[in-house]
């Protein structure tokens, strides 16, 4: 008796993981987040490129 093919739903397979739907409320403060992040980030190159421009050019 072979166990090949007797389960009936494949195994996830990589390293990502999916996100688990339905999770509502908590999908929105993590998009929320992930925005907050992304703004801080830009910011943070911004002010660091401009910072570094200005001391090599004075």
């Amino acid at each position: 008796m072979s166990l090949i093919g007797s389960r009936r739903r494949a195994l996830p397979r990589g390293a990502t993981r999916r996100r688990q739907p339905g999770r509502g409320r908590h999908d929105r403060f993590d998009r929320w987040l992930d925005r907050a992040v992304d703004i801080a980030v830009l910011t943070a190159l911004t002010v660091g490129g401009v910072a570094l421009v200005l001391h090599l050019l004075l």
